[in-house]
Formats: C-alpha cells, structure tokens, sequence
C-alpha cells in the first residue's frame, strides 16, 4: 500500500515540477541588434533584431544589418540560435536580413517567414504567365526559346533556407499571428512587410521592424486580434517627418489607440523618441540593444501559478 502511495505522490510531484517551470519561462523580448543602447559589451549598427519569448515559444524577429556583428551581439547575450522555434524577417531590406548567414550555420533547417515576393530575396519566383507571349516571333527571340518553365524560380543569397512566404494575417501558434502589410510610402512604395502579434490576457504584444506600411495601419491591423494593445516594440519609420507629424502620431498612439506601453526602436527616430517619451510618460519603455522587456504572461503559464498555488 505504501509502495502506491509513493508512486501517487511522485506523479503529484512531476506535475508541480511542470507547472512551476511552465509558470517561470519567461515572457520577454530581448534587443539583439540596434544603433543604441547602453552596453559596452555590445557592437551598435543601424538595423534590428530581437528575440521574442512568450509562453514557451522563442521567435526571432529579424536579423540586422551585418552577419558578423549579429553573430557577436548573439553571443554576448548568450543567446541560443539552435533552439529557437521559427524566425519573422519584417521586410527585405539588409539591416533586417543580413543576420540570416549566420543564423543559417547555426540552424539550417528552422522555418523563416518572410513577406510573400515573386522575386525580392525570398526566392519564390513566378509562374511563367507574368508576360506576355508572341509566338510569331523566331525561338531565337523568345524567352527560353518559346518553351520556359512552368515557374521561373527567383534567386536568393540562401537558396538553402526554409522560407515560408505570407501574405496575409496567419496564425503560426496558438495565439501568435503574423501580420502582412505593404507601402504606400513613396521610396519603399508596395514594398511587403511582416510584423508580429501576439494575442495575451493583458493585450496584443506587437513587434514591428519598419513599420513602412504605417504603424498606424499595423496598429489598426493588430486590433481586430484585440482592440487592447499592451505594448509595440520597434521601429516606427518616423525618422525623417517633420516635427507636426512626429507629434500626431504621438497623440495618436495614445489617444486613439490607447497603447499601455511603447517600446521605441531602430528607424523610429530621435524626435520621435522625445515625443513618446514625453506622451507616454512613465510607459515609455527603452528597448536599445539589449535591452531586455518584459511581456505579459501568457494564458498557460498563469494557468500553470494558479494550479501550483492550488496544489
């Protein structure tokens, strides 16, 4: 009878011990890659890359703008590329991507989403109806000699990564959501970006790269996850708009969509660091390279507290 008992208490022990460390992952985001911040240890470079831990997933968003200095950012914070679950690459300019050299030696195999472009960096290509055909033409004078492939493959720097294009809001776990939007701006007109959502009882976590849709449009965008939004950590692309505009978009992020927190970054821009700063108060959070911030806790890790609470 003894011998039972133990074996039950043992089971009751195995799960505390699961719950315990379910209820102490850590929800945070970590800067490893920006042009600010406050730690010698640490190479700035204009770019971003981040590391985002919620309940139990490790994301990396982005990968900056210099392999060999995110390698070294990487491995100053002791940060390990092997283990992380999938990667979000914002958008295709270099100081987001060039990081993906190194992260491929690390982890070859691991999933990358990244905006969905028939030719850009990501290597989807076309199908072979994107032009138009004349066939009265001599094959000498005809692409592929009037017989191409049915798709024409895109070149990339990595043909060997594990890119997944996407070009609408996806959910890739229980609650995490990518979200697709493209430029209207002129310089970086229709250029595709991805930003990062993540539904928590306290809001939408949100991490953006550049923002060239509009962080308003990716704000509005988030709040059809939840109208809440907890806290948007990242680059806002304010960096060069006159001092009316830093302003309104101050006001508005506040005011209108009501942001607990803002966790500026990268191209948000020095004036706009001073008008968020001076809008949010004590909710400004900084979040220069690494820095690291915490995040709400997820549904399943306080699920997790109150049954180790319980027990």
């Amino acid at each position: 009878m003894n011998r039972y008992i133990s074996l039950g208490a043992l089971a009751v022990i195995v799960l505390l011990l699961a719950g315990v460390a379910a209820a102490e992952t850590p929800n945070r985001v970590t800067v490893l890659y920006d042009s600010f911040g406050k730690s010698p240890s640490l190479t700035m470079d204009w770019g971003f890359a981040a590391l985002v831990e919620y309940g139990g997933k490790r994301i990396l968003f982005d990968t900056g703008n210099n392999s060999r200095i995110f390698e070294r950012n990487v491995k100053a914070l002791g940060v390990n590329l092997k283990n992380i679950d999938f990667v979000v690459i914002s958008h295709r300019h270099a100081d987001h991507t060039s990081g993906i050299t190194y992260l491929l030696t690390v982890n070859p195999k691991v999933r990358i989403y990244v905006p969905d472009e028939p030719w850009g960096l990501f290597a989807r290509g076309v199908t072979n109806d994107f032009y138009r055909k004349d066939p009265s033409l001599p094959a000498d004078m005809r692409y592929y000699g009037g017989h191409p492939p049915e798709v024409l493959e895109g070149g990339t720097p990595w043909p060997r990564a594990n890119f997944i294009p996407v070009n609408q809001r996806t959910e890739v776990a229980p609650g995490i959501f990518i979200l697709s939007g493209v430029s209207t701006s002129p310089g970086t007109l229709e250029l595709k970006e991805l930003s990062l959502a993540i539904k928590s009882p306290q809001g939408v976590i949100l991490i953006v790269g550049c923002s060239h849709p509009g962080v308003e449009h990716i704000v509005q965008e988030a709040t059809a996850i939840d109208p809440h939004i907890n806290i948007l950590l990242g680059g806002m692309h304010q960096i060069q708009q006159p001092d009316p505009e830093i302003e309104r978009i101050a006001a508005v992020l506040h005011d209108r969509y009501k942001l607990d927190r803002v966790a500026p970054g990268h191209c948000t821009g020095e004036p706009e660091f001073a008008a968020l700063k001076r809008v949010f108060g004590d909710r400004y959070v900084y979040a220069g390279v690494g820095s690291v911030v915490d995040l709400p806790g997820s549904t399943s890790t306080r699920i997790a507290s109150r049954r180790v609470g319980l027990r």
